[in-house]
């Protein structure tokens, strides 16, 4: 998918660690013509990344960094979003944490999804902890990264409210089918500002 001259679509990269369901939600939007973005790489910090398979299929360009040498990588990345004109980041389910020095390098244009009402419970293990703490809400947060872990400035947010036989599961997957909803709407959100 080559951007067009003359169009409105960007360039998108995509960074995951795990199954890709955000991410193939959001190839889905970008080939309806839903989102104004091109996904032209996707980046994992894992051989194993099952998100990976989606490269495949919709024959994307996928890179591998293991983040040993997380330096050293984040130059290599930021080669390869360069060459690749890529304009706007966007982490789905991505567990490395990036340094100041490449935030800043694409400061404004890196997007992160969360689980969670953020600021509350940012890191891992939102589900259990919500639940553990007898919540009446949770739900999912789009945000821009900065150099805090879950403290960028949020674009948009989901309530979802927790039943009394929610168990993690029950609660992720209904969480995760909002997640789907706005992620995309918040990179509509934010485009002007590209």
């Amino acid at each position: 998918m080559v951007r067009s001259i003359g169009s409105d679509r960007i360039n998108a990269g995509v960074f995951i660690s795990g199954t890709g369901s955000n991410l193939e939600n959001l190839i889905k939007f970008s080939l309806n013509k839903k989102l104004p973005i091109n996904i032209n790489l996707i980046f994992s910090d894992k051989y194993n990344a099952k998100g990976l398979r989606f490269a495949k299929k919709y024959k994307i360009k996928k890179k591998i960094y293991l983040f040993k040498n997380k330096m050293n990588d984040e130059k290599k990345i930021l080669k390869v979003l360069k060459k690749n004109k890529i304009k706007l980041i966007c982490l789905a389910g991505f567990m490395k944490i990036l340094s100041k020095n490449f935030i800043k390098k694409f400061d404004g244009k890196i997007i992160n999804i969360h689980p969670s009402l953020l600021p509350k419970y940012k890191g891992l293990k939102t589900h259990e902890r919500v639940l553990q703490n007898k919540e009446k809400f949770s739900g999912c947060t789009v945000h821009y990264v900065n150099s805090k872990l879950d403290s960028g400035k949020i674009i948009l947010q989901k309530k979802v409210k927790i039943r009394k036989n929610d168990t993690v599961d029950k609660l992720s997957k209904r969480i995760l089918k909002q997640e789907h909803k706005i992620f995309p709407e918040a990179i509509k959100k934010i485009m002007p500002n590209l």
